[in-house]
């Protein structure tokens, strides 16, 4: 086995290892350093948002009106945060009775998050989709 390292590369005490003149010692600390695995390379968490949604909303409803980063930032937290308020008063709802949330927990918990005449309207596009599928 050849061994053409050069000492520029950075290891030189494979070189001597290769030679004989390096202790035992030594040549184990080098091989832990020859086969360590080089670090893993850190990945950015994918951050889930409903910014496509948005969008997809808004250009049906206005097609040639546009949106700024700030503004759908806006949404997104919006959007957010009555989802956790709905989850959380529907968790409420079905704490002493049962463990599973249903239709109708999150219908009751939408009726009273949400305003009169606003409740009322969600409810009616809830149950023709739900009646749909």
């Amino acid at each position: 086995m050849c061994l053409n390292w050069s000492k520029s590369s950075g290891m030189p005490e494979v070189v001597a290892a290769a030679k004989g003149v390096v202790t035992h010692k030594a040549l184990k600390q080098t091989l832990i350093k020859v086969t360590k695995k080089p670090p893993k390379k850190w990945r950015k968490s994918h951050k889930q948002t409903y910014s496509t949604y948005i969008h997809r909303v808004l250009t049906q409803l206005h097609p040639f009106t546009r949106i700024s980063t700030k503004a759908m930032s806006v949404m997104n937290s919006f959007i957010v945060n009555i989802f956790e308020c709905i989850a959380s008063e529907a968790s409420h709802l079905i704490q002493y009775n049962k463990h599973t949330i249903s239709a109708r927990e999150i219908q009751s918990a939408v009726c009273l998050i949400l305003a009169g005449e606003l409740a009322k309207h969600a409810d009616s596009k809830g149950t023709k989709y739900t009646n749909s599928i």
